[in-house]
């Protein structure tokens, strides 16, 4: 059988960078293919082509033997490719139903059938057992949602090639386990589905083969995943051998660095009271909508709280403002980096010293040889992947922007606190690995560290103690020596009787 989807000589260069260098490989009809590789690897740059979003320097992208040439996404479009990037693609301020049918409304004589549009959204929504309405602002919905909104907008379309991009990145694990059967589906119904993921249980669980790019190359291709290992992928991944991802190692702990005393806020049940102490590295883990990434923003004061009170050794921090905590020493890397994180259309140098500036720039005069060795330091010390510290943020993988934005807080004076929400979202298992070690090292220093993560694995790989949440409030506490990835997922469940019955 041919190959249904085939790249041809894929070669695309950025300034400073090559990102593809005569990438070839095909995917036949009805076939899951993941697609793997280290942040930078080129695997974003082979999705864009396929989107039509960019166009390669040298080489050809075929759909069933014919070459494609795309102007732009509404051409690949039209041909039935649809990319869900990691990144959504949505219209905040319209409805579900809007952005469903963004571009094609329903209707005679330019009047839309809004009935319609709703009805049919509704019904698709149902067949793919996804309880949101469709009349809801896609601004009020949460990440997770708002990716199967995304999900929905491609099997509305009748795709004959769908490209996800860390799909269940946002996604809580009924969202995940959605997602997958509709995957099985639309494999059945004959669709190719280019499968982009750092995880490896999914990529086993759902792939019929894969491919692996490593530095913009071609690094392997598996028609098959008989026989193939996860060691194996990883060696192909990286170019070395990863024995021990988490790397997590012991160090004494002081007192109470940072303390949080009865807060409350949105999305929080009920008061929350816990401590972090000098050198730790507290865990917080639960499923999406438990109240991790709120209770974040409530004590670094991101979101006005009700009550509590939150202190640095001994010394409350003005409620809701985040510039008291940064004041005070504490800094927070938010869930969402792309949004909340970055600073877009700015050099890697302006995000790495935007917080800094005030400390080597008096009267608002900035000094550019100090910002430059500034930025040039933690490049250097983070291992930031950049072809120069003046390139453009948005241009770098996810872990290199990640470790910028650490660069960002760890350049302030005086930090004390860390809360780093999702540290690893997105980010391939070499620069996880890096970002860990850098975490390790904060704390080795006596930092206070709050790390946030969905991923159970991470949570228990790299957290010195971990505070288990569901529905909006603090349901477990553990140690490290009571780790057990069983009863620390059913403290996340929202039936209490499950949750009863892992404590009894």
């Amino acid at each position: 059988m041919a190959d249904y989807l085939e790249f041809s000589g894929l070669t695309k260069t950025y300034p400073g960078v090559r990102a593809l260098s005569d990438v070839s490989f095909g995917v036949r009809r009805g076939v899951v293919h993941g697609l793997m590789g280290e942040n930078g690897a080129g695997k974003s740059t082979l999705i864009r082509l396929l989107s039509g979003d960019q166009s390669a320097d040298t080489g050809v992208i075929r759909i069933d033997g014919r070459e494609q040439v795309y102007r732009s996404v509404s051409d690949a479009f039209a041909a039935g490719v649809v990319v869900i990037h990691q990144e959504l693609q949505l219209a905040p301020d319209m409805t579900v139903a809007e952005n469903l049918w963004l571009g094609r409304f329903p209707g005679r004589f330019g009047v839309i059938d809004r009935k319609a549009m709703r009805d049919t959204v509704k019904a698709r929504l149902d067949e793919m057992g996804v309880d949101i309405d469709p009349d809801r602002k896609v601004g009020s919905l949460s990440i997770g949602e708002r990716q199967m909104v995304e999900i929905a907008k491609a099997v509305m379309v009748e795709a004959r090639v769908i490209a996800l991009d860390e799909p269940t990145s946002s996604l809580s694990s009924r969202e995940s386990e959605i997602l997958f059967a509709l995957i099985d589906r639309l494999r059945a119904a004959g669709v190719v589905i280019l499968y982009v993921s750092h995880r490896l249980d999914e990529i086993f669980r759902l792939c019929d083969s894969m491919t692996v790019l490593r530095d913009g190359k071609l690094a392997a291709h598996h028609p098959k995943l008989d026989g193939v290992s996860r060691d194996q992928i990883i060696s192909e991944m990286v170019g070395r051998e990863i024995s021990n991802i988490w790397g997590w190692r012991g160090r004494p702990l002081g007192d109470d660095r940072l303390k949080v005393e009865d807060i409350s806020g949105p999305r929080l049940r009920r008061p929350l009271s816990f401590s972090v102490r000098r050198g730790e590295i507290l865990g917080f883990f639960g499923l999406i909508g438990a109240g991790r990434s709120e209770m974040a923003r409530l004590v670094y004061g991101a979101d006005a709280r009700s009550t509590g009170r939150v202190s640095l050794d001994g010394v409350a921090v003005a409620p809701d403002s985040p510039g008291a905590s940064i004041h005070a020493g504490m800094v927070f890397c938010p869930e969402d980096r792309k949004h909340d994180g970055i600073i877009h259309g700015r050099s890697v140098e302006e995000n790495i010293s935007i917080s800094s500036r005030r400390h080597f720039s008096p009267l608002g005069v900035i000094k550019p040889k100090q910002e430059a060795d500034l930025a040039d330091r933690f490049i250097q010390t983070l291992r930031i992947r950049t072809p120069s510290r003046r390139q453009d943020i948005v241009n770098l993988s996810g872990g290199n922007q990640q470790k910028v934005i650490l660069g960002r807080w760890l350049s302030e004076q005086g930090v004390k606190a860390l809360i780093i929400d999702e540290p690893t979202r997105g980010i391939d298992v070499g620069a996880k690995a890096e970002i860990y070690d850098i975490l390790y090292g904060l704390a080795a220093d006596g930092m206070a560290i709050i790390a946030i993560s969905s991923e159970l694995p991470e949570i228990m790989g790299i957290a010195d103690r971990i505070i288990v949440m569901c529905g909006g409030e603090k349901s477990a506490e553990f140690t490290r020596d009571q780790f057990d990835e069983k009863t620390i997922l059913a403290a996340a469940l929202p039936d209490e009787a499950v949750v009863k019955a892992a404590h009894s």
